[in-house]
């Protein structure tokens, strides 16, 4: 069996400002991302526990000259997991390769990102339950004995060819946690899940967000963005690109209340921080479902999006309000969910107008 071998550079690891530039090479690099996202735990906001989980590894680690044992952060969408990465990579020092789930298709593909690693760095999977069985099944022996074993040919011909590989860290981001097989979970030494920021801590995000885009806004400005942000600092922060135009266009540039508020509406984001296809939704269901129960496979045909993209963007925050309720049988809506429309949830008619 042929066996490749990898040096250990941790006899002389890298300055850690020079670990995070070579690092933000491999990220998504976007607007949003350059101009806002924390580089550092101290300028991340919000997450207490998860982040005091993560200096604790952080800290050891470092002082052990290890790489970090690998990591799962869970939860919806926009709440800082990818930040949470690059941050960790920073602060150890170390590159991040960022990719995922999806678009590792085969075991080749696996194999070309772990062999590129170098000792200590980190690989960021995300939408990590959406990795493909076969390849999932070799990341188990990569995770735990920093090893691969890949089959060349077929056939007679078929060999096995074992890949020595770095000691790294596997940073996996899902929203989904409970698609991830019990073997790959148990594989992680930490596993905790972000929650959405209440209205304080998402108040200082767009604080933080205007100031470096150089923004004007007055307190109830930015309290109007935050209240209508849906506890996400991702949609915070392109709310406020959007209205940073419109007070550009239509307010000399200041965004007050009433300039957020207009602007917001334009959107169609009401005071509650839902959207259009939030509405839709519980449309739908008052309208034509009775209130539920109703499966969400139905659901997304009526209102003609992927079952995925509601359970994964829209459900969550519509259950957390408590607009929608998830039983057995499917989903159902409340009495504030038929408010939230204007519909009547009881009387002489369900469903009926107020």
């Amino acid at each position: 069996m042929a066996e490749a071998k990898t040096k250990n550079p941790f006899s002389n690891p890298p300055m850690a400002g020079v670990g995070f530039l070579r690092s933000t090479l491999t990220a998504p690099a976007t607007g949003t991302d350059l101009a806002l996202r924390p580089l550092a735990f101290t300028d991340f906001a919000g997450q207490s526990k998860t982040v005091e989980r993560l200096k604790v590894m952080v800290g050891a680690a470092m002082h052990r000259g290890e790489a970090l044992n690998h990591i799962l952060l869970s939860g919806p969408p926009g709440l800082g997991k990818t930040t949470l990465a690059f941050i960790l990579g920073a602060e150890m020092g170390r590159n991040v390769r960022v990719t995922s789930g999806p678009v590792i298709e085969k075991a080749g593909d696996l194999a070309g990102l772990l062999t590129s690693l170098e000792e200590g760095d980190l690989l960021f999977i995300d939408e990590i339950h959406r990795l493909p069985k076969t390849v999932e099944e070799y990341l188990y022996s990569a995770m735990e004995d920093y090893r691969l074993d890949i089959m060349i040919d077929q056939g007679p011909n078929a060999r096995s060819v074992r890949l020595s590989l770095p000691k790294f860290t596997l940073v996996g981001a899902t929203t989904r946690a409970g698609l991830l097989t019990a073997p790959l979970r148990s594989r992680f030494t930490l596993q905790t899940r972000l929650d959405y920021y209440d209205a304080a801590t998402l108040l200082g995000i767009v604080r933080r967000s205007c100031h470096l885009l150089k923004v004007e806004l007055d307190d109830d400005g930015a309290r109007e963005i935050a209240t209508r942000a849906r506890g996400t600092p991702r949609i915070a922060n392109n709310l406020i690109y959007f209205i940073r135009d419109y007070a550009q266009e239509k307010a000399q540039g200041r965004i007050t209340r009433p300039v957020a508020a207009a602007a917001l509406e334009m959107l169609e984001i009401d005071v509650r921080g839902l959207d259009e296809m939030d509405k839709r939704i519980l449309r739908v269901m008052a309208e034509h479902y009775a209130g539920g129960p109703v499966g969400m496979n139905t659901i997304a045909v009526a209102v003609g999006e992927e079952a995925d993209t509601l359970e994964e963007v829209h459900e969550p925050f519509l259950i957390m309000e408590g607009y929608l309720q998830r039983t057995p049988q499917g989903r159902v809506l409340t009495a504030k969910g038929y408010q939230a429309i204007g519909f009547r949830p009881l009387g002489r008619a369900q469903g009926e107008l107020l």
